[in-house]
Formats: C-alpha cells, sequence, structure tokens
C-alpha cells in the first residue's frame, strides 16, 4: 500500500521534531551478526562480529535497508517476525552460513507481516514459513517444514514473493489475493494433502519444480487465480496415503474454471499411476493425457504423462533431460544444488527452440569434480617438444573443453583431441624454468576445475656431473634423531643435467657404495676420521653418463660441553659378565630418554665417561675407542692384579652410537659412569687455566670421614667466574684409612650411584673429574668409608664466557720416555704434536716404571710451572690419569717429574681446545 501524503507529512514532522534517531544518524554497518553459541553474544549489543546478537529477533527488531544479518550455526527455540523493510537495490537479508546450509535451524514459525524488499538464504525452519501483506521478499535454498501442517504459506495480499531451490516438506499454500508469486526449483512434497493449492492468487508463477504427492491433485489452481503459470515442472503422482485428509480424486494438474483464464501449462511431466483418475482436471472437465488437454484447451502440447516414474529423474534417457522451456516465466540460471543449466550430449535437445533445459528442481550435469593432466616430457631441455594431455572425471567427456597454461607466459592454449580422442597440446619452452603448468577443464555448463604438474625445463647441453661434499652437523640438542660425528652431507645438485636423471652411483672412498640414490642429497657417516675420495656417477634417460670426484678431509667437529648429572651406565658385576683381555666390549652410549630422569641428545659428538677396572685377574691395561675404528695404541686404565683402579676417559661416539672397550689380557669387571658429553652447535666453551688448588684437607678442614660430605666454593674464586657451569678439577686422595671411593657431585641433596675415586690404603690416587656447579658456586665430596684426604686442583672451567671449543680425537700417542729416556727426579719433559693454535688439551698421562714415590705436573710450555700434581708416582705401579692443561707456543706441554725418584711417562691425546 502506498503511504498518503497525510502519513507522509506526519513522519516528516516527527523526524523534525524528534531528531535522526541516533542508529539511523551514524553510518549503520553493512553485516549484523547472531550467533547463539558465541560466549560474547548479547540481544543489546550492536551485533557486530565479536559482540554478535544471541537470536535472530534482537537483529530483525533494528535490521534496515542494505544490511546483512549474518546467522551462525545452532538452534534458535524462537519465534522471528520480520516486519521491517528495505529498498528498492538495497534489500534486507538474512542469512545462515554459506558454507554449511541448514547449519541455522529456526525451530519456530518465521512471519513476514508488512515487510518488503526482503531476502532470506539458507535457513532450517521447522516451524513453517508464512508471508503476509508483504512484498518482494525472496525466499532461497531454505529447508521448511511443520509437522503434518503445509509448510509454506503466502497470502493477504502478498506481492511478488519468489521461493527458489527449497526443500518445502509439507504442503505449499499460495492464497489470500496474493499477486506474482513465483515458484522455481523447488522440491515440494506431502503426504496428507494436495502437495500445492493456489487460491485467489492471479498471477502465480510454478516452474521447474519437483512436486511429490499421495492425495488430491498434485497441483492444484483454483479461486480467482487467473494468469497463473505451470511449466516445466515434474509431478510424482505417488500411490495414495492413508493419511490423505481429503477423498478427492486423484489428479495430476487440477485447474478450475474460475482460475482458468489466461492461465497457461506446458513442458510438464506428469508420471502415471494406477490410483491418478486423470492426468488433468481443467475447468471442471477431465483429460487423460496431454493431447486431448491440447485439443480442448490449447494447454500442455509439450506435457509428457509417463506410464510411471520409473526411469523419470536423475536417471540416464529420462524424459526430463534436455526437453523444457527455456524462456517460460520463472526459469532461472541454476537447479536446486546450485548446478548450471547443462546440455546432455547424449539426450536430444527437445525443448523449446532446441533448448537444453531439464524439467523438474535438479538439472542433469556430469558430476564433474576432477581434472587430470599429464606431461609426455616433464624434464626437458630447451627447445623440447612437451607434450600435455587431459581428463577429467566428467560423464560426459566429449562435451569437456580444456585450456593449457604453460607458466612461461605464453598465451594458454586450447587442447585439441586426437584421432583417440584424447585432448592434446604440444608446447616448445624457449628458456629454461621451474614451470607450473596448469590446464582448466570446463563442462558446458562452465563449470571448470585444474589440475597442475610440474615442468623442469633445462639448459640445452651435456650431461655433466658435479658433486659437492660438507661436514653434516647437528643444529640442537634434539633426543629424538641423531646426526653421528663424521657425517657428510654429499650433494649432486649441481649437475648439468637436462635430461631426467635415471640413476645416481656414489662412492664413498671408504669401500661402500649408495647404488640407485634418488635424492640429490645423500647422507654419508664415516668409521673414522681421514681422507676420502669421493665419486659421483650419473646416468640419465637418454643413456648419457658422467662422473665427478672430489677429496674430502672428514674429521670430528669442534664441539661444546654439555654436563649432566652423573650415572651409572654399566656395570658388568651386576649384569653376570666380566670383561674377557683381547675381547672388545661394545658400550651403548645413551641418547633420547633411555635413562629416566636424564634427557640426551641424539647427536653427542664424544663422551665422557668415568671408567673403573676392578678384580683384575692379572697386571693389565683397558683401551677405550670409538666403536668401528681400529684399537688404539694406547691406555686409558692400568690396574693390578686384584687392585681397583680408574680414570676419566673422553672418548668420540662411533658410527653405530658406541664406544668400544678392550683389557690387554686377563679378565677384570669394568664399570661405566656417563658425566657428559660434547656436541658441536650446543653446550659451553671451555677455559683452561694453570692448575690452581682450590682445597686441601691436610691444611684444612681435616680428613674426611666415611660418609661424611664437604662442600668447596668453587666458582666465583680463584679466577673461575661465578656464573660457570662446571669445573674440571685433578682430584687426589692421599692418607685413605681403608679402600673406599670418593663422589664429587654437584647438588648436596642428589648424590649420584657413581664414583670419580677409587682409594686404596698406602697408596696416593688422583683422577680428573667434571664437576657441575652447584648451588652458590659449590661443589660437595662425599667418601663412603674410612677417612681420607682430598686434594683439589682447578685445571679449567665451562661457561657462556669461556673462549675455546673442544676437537674430540682418536686416542693417539704423543710421546713415551721409554723410547727416548727416562726422566730422572726434577726432570722436565717436553711433548710436542698437539695442533697448531691449541689453547688446551686433553692428554691421557700414564707414569710407569717408577723407581720411587712421586707426582708429575702437566703445564703449558714457557710457562711457570704451578705448585700442583697432574698424577702420583707409585714405585711398581703404572698409574695413568686424564689431564686438562693449557698448552704453549708450538703445540707444546711441559711434564715435570717431582724429585722422589725417575720414572718413564706416556701421553696420549684425547682431545685439544681451541678458540673462536
Amino acid at each position: 500500500m502506498r503511504p498518503t501524503r497525510t502519513v507522509v507529512l506526519l513522519t516528516a514532522g516527527l523526524v523534525t521534531l524528534l531528531g535522526v534517531p541516533a542508529a539511523a544518524a551514524a553510518d549503520a554497518p553493512a553485516t549484523l551478526y547472531v550467533n547463539k553459541s558465541d560466549a560474547n553474544c548479547s540481544d543489546t549489543g550492536s551485533g557486530a562480529q565479536a559482540a554478535p546478537f544471541c537470536t535472530i529477533s534482537a537483529a530483525a527488531r533494528i535490521v534496515g535497508p542494505g544490511q546483512t544479518v549474518r546467522i551462525g550455526p545452532g538452534l534458535y527455540e524462537e519465534a522471528v517476525t520480520v516486519d521491517r523493510s528495505g529498498e528498492p537495490g538495497k534489500p534486507i537479508t538474512f542469512a545462515g552460513d554459506a558454507d554449511h546450509v541448514y547449519d541455522a535451524h529456526l525451530t519456530k514459525a518465521l512471519t513476514f507481516s508488512g515487510a518488503a524488499h526482503v531476502v532470506v538464504r539458507g535457513l532450517n525452519a521447522t516451524g513453517g514459513v508464512k508471508v503476509v501483506r508483504s512484498a518482494d521478499v525472496e525466499l532461497d535454498r531454505l529447508e521448511v517444514s511443520r509437522g503434518m501442517l503445509e509448510s509454506l504459506v503466502v497470502g493477504e495480499g502478498g506481492t511478488d514473493v519468489r521461493v527458489s531451490r527449497s526443500r518445502l516438506k509439507g504442503g505449499v499454500r499460495i492464497e489470500g489475493g496474493s499477486r506474482g508469486t513465483v515458484l522455481s526449483r523447488n522440491l515440494i512434497y506431502d503426504g496428507a494433502r494436495s502437495p500445492l493449492v493456489v487460491v485467489d492468487a492471479p498471477g502465480t508463477i510454478v516452474t521447474n519444480n519437483t512436486l511429490s504427492g499421495y492425495c488430491d491433485a498434485t497441483v492444484a489452481v483454483g479461486g480467482a487465480s487467473a494468469g497463473s503459470g505451470l511449466f516445466n515442472n515434474l509431478l510424482y503422482s505417488e500411490s495414495t496415503s492413508a493419511r490423505c485428509t481429503s477423498a478427492a480424486p486423484r489428479v495430476g494438474i487440477s485447474v478450475a474454471q474460475s482460475a482458468a483464464e489466461g492461465t497457461r501449462a506446458d513442458y510438464n511431466l506428469i508420471t502415471g499411476h494406477p490410483a491418478l483418475t486423470t492426468a488433468y482436471s481443467w475447468s471442471a472437465a477431465a483429460y487423460a493425457n496431454p493431447a486431448a488437454l491440447s485439443a480442448a484447451t490449447g494447454q500442455g502440447a509439450h506435457d509428457i504423462l509417463t506410464p510411471s516414474a520409473e526411469g523419470v529423474g536423475q536417471t540416464a534417457d529420462s524424459p526430463t533431460t534436455d526437453s523444457a522451456d527455456a524462456t517460460a516465466p520463472g526459469v532461472i540460471p541454476t537447479d536446486f544444488s546450485g548446478n548450471p543449466t547443462s546440455d546432455d550430449p547424449g539426450a536430444p535437445s527437445t525443448g523449446k527452440d532446441g533448448g537444453y533445459l531439464d524439467r523438474g528442481a535438479d538439472e542433469t550435469h556430469d558430476y564433474l569434480s576432477q581434472v587430470w593432466t599429464g606431461i609426455d616430457q616433464p624434464w626437458a631441455p630447451v627447445g623440447t617438444a612437451v607434450p600435455v594431455d587431459a581428463s577429467s572425471d566428467s560423464r560426459w567427456p566429449q562435451a569437456m573443453t580444456y585450456r593449457a597454461d604453460f607458466g612461461d607466459g605464453t598465451p594458454p592454449v586450447t587442447l585439441q583431441r586426437n584421432a583417440a580422442g584424447t585432448p592434446k597440446a604440444t608446447h616448445v619452452y624457449a628458456s629454461p624454468c621451474s614451470c607450473t603448468v596448469k590446464v582448466t577443464g570446463t563442462n558446458s555448463g562452465g563449470v571448470a576445475f585444474s589440475a597442475e604438474k610440474a615442468a623442469k625445463v633445462t639448459p640445452a647441453g651435456p650431461l655433466t656431473a658435479a658433486v659437492a661434499a660438507d661436514p653434516l652437523l647437528p643444529t640442537s640438542d634434539n633426543p629424538i634423531g641423531y646426526t653421528r660425528p663424521l657425517t657428510l652431507r654429499v650433494s649432486t645438485a649441481a649437475s648439468a643435467t637436462p635430461w631426467p636423471v635415471q640413476n645416481t652411483e656414489i662412492y664413498y672412498g671408504d669401500g661402500t657404495v649408495d647404488r640407485y640414490v634418488a635424492s640429490t642429497i645423500t647422507d654419508h657417516t664415516y668409521s673414522a676420521p681421514g681422507e676420502y675420495k669421493v665419486a659421483v656417477t650419473v646416468r640419465d634417460t637418454q643413456g648419457a653418463v658422467s662422473t665427478a670426484t672430489r677429496s674430502v678431509k672428514v674429521d670430528y667437529a669442534r664441539s661444546g660441553y654439555v654436563a649432566t648429572a652423573p650415572f651409572r651406565l654399566l656395570d658388568t658385576r651386576t649384569a653376570g659378565t666380566a670383561l674377557q683381555g683381547g675381547s672388545p666390549m661394545g658400550v651403548t652410549l645413551p641418547v633420547g630418554i633411555t635413562v629416566p630422569d636424564h634427557v640426551l641428545s641424539g647427536s653427542m659428538a664424544a663422551a665422557v665417561l668415568n671408567v673403573t677396572v676392578t678384580g683384575a685377574t692379572e697386571d693389565t691395561h683397558l683401551s677405550v675407542w670409538p666403536s668401528g675404528q681400529p684399537r688404539p695404541a694406547t691406555s686409558n686404565v692400568n690396574v693390578k692384579a686384584g687392585g681397583t683402579s680408574s680414570n676419566t676417559v673422553t672418548v668420540p661416539v662411533g658410527a653405530d652410537g658406541k664406544v668400544s672397550a678392550q683389557l690387554n689380557s686377563g679378565k677384570a669387571a669394568l664399570v661405566v659412569d656417563f658425566v657428559g658429553y660434547y656436541q658441536p652447535g650446543i653446550g659451553q666453551r671451555f677455559s683452561p687455566i694453570a692448575p690452581t688448588r682450590v682445597a686441601d684437607t691436610r691444611t684444612a678442614g681435616g680428613a674426611l670421614g666415611g660418609g661424611q660430605t664437604r662442600t668447596v666454593k668453587v666458582a666465583g674464586v680463584n679466577g673461575i667466574p661465578a656464573d660457570a657451569t662446571a669445573v674440571a678439577f685433578n682430584l687426589t686422595g692421599t692418607g685413605s684409612t681403608e679402600n673406599a671411593h670418593v663422589i664429587a657431585y654437584a647438588d648436596p641433596a642428589k648424590r649420584p650411584a657413581t664414583s670419580n675415586l677409587n682409594l686404596e690404603p698406602g697408596k696416593d690416587k688422583s683422577n680428573q673429574a667434571i664437576v657441575p656447579v652447584g648451588p652458590d658456586g659449590t661443589i660437595t665430596l662425599y667418601t663412603n668409608t674410612g677417612s681420607t684426604h682430598l686434594i683439589l686442583d682447578a685445571v679449567g672451567w665451562y661457561g657462556k664466557d669461556a673462549k675455546a671449543l673442544f676437537t674430540p680425537t682418536v686416542p693417539r700417542r704423543l710421546a713415551d720416555t721409554r723410547t727416548t729416556g727416562k726422566p730422572a727426579p726434577g726432570a722436565t719433559t717436553t711433548v710436542t704434536g698437539l695442533p697448531e693454535g691449541a689453547v688446551g688439551a686433553e692428554l691421557n698421562v700414564t707414569a710407569t716404571d717408577s723407581t720411587g714415590p712421586g707426582f708429575l705436573t702437566v703445564y703449558a710450555y714457557g710457562t711457570t710451572r704451578p705448585g700442583t700434581s697432574s698424577l702420583n708416582i707409585r714405585p711398581g705401579d703404572t698409574v695413568p690419569n686424564r689431564v686438562t692443561t693449557p698448552v704453549g707456543d708450538g703445540g707444546r706441554v711441559s711434564v715435570w717429574n717431582s724429585h722422589g725418584g725417575s720414572t718413564h711417562v706416556i701421553t696420549d691425546l684425547l682431545g685439544y681446545f681451541t678458540q673462536g
């Protein structure tokens, strides 16, 4: 109804008097949001996305022209009335989630009353929909039901109401003077009444709907409904239901005499059924088939009546396919599911004027969902013809067209079908590229899908192999996975390969070969350091062969130190085994989470172990070295028959994650404690210092008694910074009253079940220990029984401000005075052969054939000898000790023999420290 001049003037006067409402004064947002599942929703808010309304009604009360109400998924248990209006070209829109149609579920009635220019899409309305006294209302993609009642009612003078692509489960009734209602591409079903009733609704258009009914007329047009139209519909007339509310006879299409004037019907399909009384009732006359109706009324000339529903609908050779009138009023471009109009190449186009629109709500289509493409030469040099083909899962492959974009900037081309019907195109690339070929397949309805394949276009030329080889170093302390020391990364990526590589062979120079290598990157772990010649042979698909070689030096990498709380790794006494002379034993080093409460890196390069030999059946010595390598001519622990001896050992990790231990002769028990490890890329640097005495119970504190502990300040004193993480010591026990052991550890509350020094009465014994720094820069000393004096000499510290990294080496002998002359008491011997640039070294120093008790002091060549000891000499004993010392000029260290007696000195290198 148009507003009167009086109403307009009155409204203008109110606006002048009261002012523009605040909501209208400001720029209204384009979108209001409703989401009852959002914890921030409120019906008193603004409806912004961050604070949506909880109910649809709240948005319906304020929405204005041009605004969209976006409704989130959820169950909305409310009745909604829309009584506000948009403007021409600026409708009010209510929309469910576009990606999840019908997830917004309204359980009570949706009513349009006095509204205009409104669009609703994507809702599930199980309380039914009613449109009254409203104009220009579009209902699209709805799921509507209302129990046993009509799902949709349009009435009370509604005009221009359009219902499309919706599932209407329950009768639809158009009534009450409504005009211009249009129903298109809907699925309409009712098992208790006529699926569609039009009464007193002139100009109603029903086009391309699928209607299923069990009662009365499948479509009934009555009352003053002149000028209506029924086109392209599919009417399923099923068997009569016991739930029918009327006993009226079954009819396909019924048009009352009062509605017949100007009403048209054509291109409909009615499925016959024994329950059907007649196909048509028109102006109170019955017509058994379309021919009879057309002869009498001029309507239904292109209607189809089938004996049954068999073979009708979305099936092959259905009479609904490509047989409708595409010019009929109410035709829309997409079907119920959103598919475009498609021409089935297997069906004749019998629609009006040769058109191929289908009858009913669903358009037959090819179900295209995927396109494939293939490249005959995906890897080829410039100038090679590169053929591309295409295919798809379309049911109508001959109706598909394909275009290929070769990814090099040239215009896309259309693929042509060869004699076998395969779409193909050939392209010649003018320059090298790593291009992506994109083929797009389009069906007759304009639906398109694409597929991509990589094309490698190489420079033209001969096959030329190239090889690069670099150390592969770990980058973290990740306990999962590992990078072993002596691992080399070999790359053939720089090879010139104009054609695909068929096979690559890599000869590593250590007797191993990788054949049929698929990747351009390969990792190889060597069992021992050394000089190796790596050779790569590449063969391509054209039969060409090329070889490249490279000499590589494989060695251990510089590493930082990771201190751990010590733990026992092996004790053959508890395992019920013994170490036999001449037979190496493999000791698996802990990695990852194999040891409770000790998460360790999988990529350690060298381990620091405290190794103890006890219960030896004869005088013997123990060697420890990386597994998989030859046993070196060095020793780590010397022990007398029946005795116990220990030493700290730094040893590289073998390629299999193990180290080997072997007695020279006899039999003994082996105890191995894990102290820490070195690894490239992580850990702390080291700063060696001239040996500095930090504790001596002979001059302070008295002997340490059995079961007692003594705390010693080690960081923040004697030049060792307060933030040092670990300190290296030479630990000496003297005056022991019993066979005992000593433990040096960080946390006084967590004494480990390990040992650092094994004591014997009447013998001065020493061993080097690396101990993490505990609370307030201290460490704790403990002995299990008897009493003993302890002397603690610091030889270096680890921390973030230290200056040197450690390079482990396979144990090798630097000096042996048994071949050069025995140092006399008070004499100094010089050890050479340490690497240039070394600022510190880890040595295994052994004293043997001593004529009297005394000690050795090891220090940097050219510096002042400190007043400390590195190991204690005992006549008749061979005594080893791990010694960490600064290195003097020329890679030299000095070894001074005290005045106790002459002794032979054997010096083995375990590793060295360099700055940087």
